[in-house]
């Protein structure tokens, strides 16, 4: 029944690009397009549903063919059937691992230890083999917008809509006393707004640098994690993604080993960190200013350790690099890495819980510098181009991340960042300082106890160095509009509600809108309409 109608919803359309040499597939949203190259952006007043988690690449066009197209026409036959293989052993270990028994029984000499334990709360069973999965389908789309100019990184001025998939399977299995083995295999296709270009804070956290129109398999997540106890309160550990059900002391020592992201364990956030079921927009749901360590599709190999004792954590990480800025391949001997440290405080205000995060980074490999590169180009008469002035540098960084209950189910989050803006961008997206904020209130409050509200803004940064590079014409990982003769901050606001369709199922509607997109105040303001749908099982 889940997988019959997963697979009803993937129905779409397609929005024509001028620079797209494939058209990717859009959906077709449910309103009328009618958008032309010259007609001025209205400010938004509406949005739209669904919900995800990842970052693709767009094509353009003035108008949205609304034509719809089953997904089976894109799909090879290859891909379909592993797709719903995949689904259908994951709607089969699910529907297995609800029968099985999960209490152990347990045996005590004492008479008093007898009776604390009859009651007690029983304790379930560490597990040993666990699976979940995720599906995720994102859609969005903006009209057109004022463009008095535009350049190859450029937003498309044009109405355009685009979308994302994604299938993953999440594989768990416990090895020895305290470690655990997980692999992520994945299915994605689809394409960002532009080809995921012309703005910093990107709309789409669920659209990668890489898109395509065609599903493609691959493996974002391969590791090994070892616990070490060291005493405290035992606490239960329940069953879900990457997490194996059981107990472990309070205070410990956590080691993870292999491919991962690194914002898998550095700069979470309860309120703002994942796309799949809140906030999409990139500046939002990560640190702007954190430049981490990542391959385009934003995973990368290294190793994290995280101590836990009372009310502290702290953690370090040693991470690979790509071999080039925004590269698709890491440099596997570490010739290049990053290096993270963040250390961690929780507490409680008025009886509500809060967490205080510092965060510190360095990356440490070949990048250029803007202004070296905007020199060499007056020199030789050209465009400047970071490709052809890098050297091995450092880059360093800083994030604060806060997040706090404010009253039963309702919380805030804040996050403020910055990079060295004399260095290009080498992972993440062109933004030197950033500072986020909002707030996330469960539906409780208005008689729908399950639906989620969010609202956040983003105030981003360009440094001058690197508004002197793209004045004079030079190009970044997300934005270059050829020119760049009034920059100004670019700012964001974003909202969305959540509505669960079942247990298992929840659609969201996301609007967004964008001031000064890649910083220029010449183009825009632009609105982004968005509908997610997400399923776990």
């Amino acid at each position: 029944m889940k997988l019959q109608f997963f697979c009803a919803l993937l129905v779409q359309g397609r929005a024509g690009d001028p620079r797209a040499t494939n058209a990717p597939v859009v959906p077709a949203l449910p309103y009328a397009v009618a958008a032309s190259n010259d007609a001025r952006l209205q400010r938004p007043k509406a949005r739209l549903p669904l919900a995800a988690q990842s970052i693709p690449r767009s094509a353009r066009g003035a108008v949205v063919d609304m034509r719809v197209k089953p997904i089976y026409q894109v799909l090879n036959w290859h891909a379909k059937a592993f797709a719903c293989s995949l689904c259908t052993l994951l709607f089969s270990a699910s529907t297995i691992a609800h029968d099985l028994p999960d209490v152990v029984p347990t045996e005590h000499d004492s008479t008093s230890d007898a009776l604390a334990e009859a009651s007690a709360p029983t304790q379930a069973a560490p597990e040993q083999v666990s699976l979940h999965g995720q599906f995720t389908y994102v859609a969005q789309y903006h009209p057109s917008f004022e463009s008095p100019y535009s350049g190859a990184n450029s937003l498309y001025a044009g109405g355009s809509g685009k979308e994302t998939a994604d299938v993953t399977l999440y594989a768990g299995a416990r090895l020895w006393r305290g470690a655990e083995f997980y692999i992520n295999p994945e299915i994605d296709q689809g394409f960002g707004l532009s080809n995921t270009l012309g703005v910093a804070g990107f709309p789409s956290g669920e659209a990668y640098k890489v898109g395509s129109s065609s599903p493609y398999l691959r493996v974002p997540r391969l590791f090994i994690r070892q616990i070490f106890d060291l005493g405290g309160v035992t606490e239960s550990v329940e069953s879900e993604a990457n997490q194996l059900a059981g107990a472990r002391a309070h205070d410990n020592v956590m080691l993870t080993i292999g491919k991962f992201s690194v914002v898998d364990i550095f700069d979470t956030n309860a309120y703002a960190h994942d796309p799949r079921a809140d906030l999409l927009n990139w500046s939002i749901i990560d640190a702007g200013a954190f430049d981490y360590a990542a391959d385009a599709w934003g995973y990368t190999y290294g190793a994290a350790a995280e101590w836990t004792t009372g009310d502290w954590t702290f953690r370090g990480g040693f991470f690979d690099l790509s071999s080039v800025p925004n590269g698709k391949t890491v440099e596997r001997n570490f010739g290049e890495y990053e290096v993270v440290a963040e250390a961690e405080e929780r507490h409680e205000l008025g009886g509500h819980n809060g967490k205080a995060k510092l965060l510190a980074f360095v990356n440490r490999g070949r990048m250029a510098g803007y202004d070296d590169a905007v020199q060499l180009a007056q020199e030789t008469g050209g465009v400047p181009d970071v490709a052809s002035v890098r050297k091995f540098a450092s880059k360093p960084g800083f994030a604060v991340i806060l997040e706090q209950e404010l009253a039963q189910d309702v919380g805030a989050f804040m996050r403020a960042s910055a990079n060295d803006g004399s260095k290009e961008a080498y992972e993440f997206t062109e933004i030197n300082r950033s500072i986020t904020g909002g707030l996330s209130v469960k539906g409780s409050h208005w008689g729908r106890t399950n639906d989620t509200f969010g609202l956040a803004a983003a105030i981003n940064h360009l440094s001058d160095a690197a508004q002197r590079y793209f004045a004079a014409g030079g190009l970044g990982i997300l934005i270059g509009d050829g020119r760049l003769p009034n920059a100004g901050q670019e700012r964001i606001a974003e909202t969305y509600y959540a509505i669960p369709l079942t247990e298992h199922i929840t659609i969201t509607a996301d609007y967004q809108y964008v001031a000064n997109p890649a910083y220029n105040r010449d183009r825009g303001p632009v609105s982004v309409i968005g509908a997610r749908l997400h399923g776990e099982f």
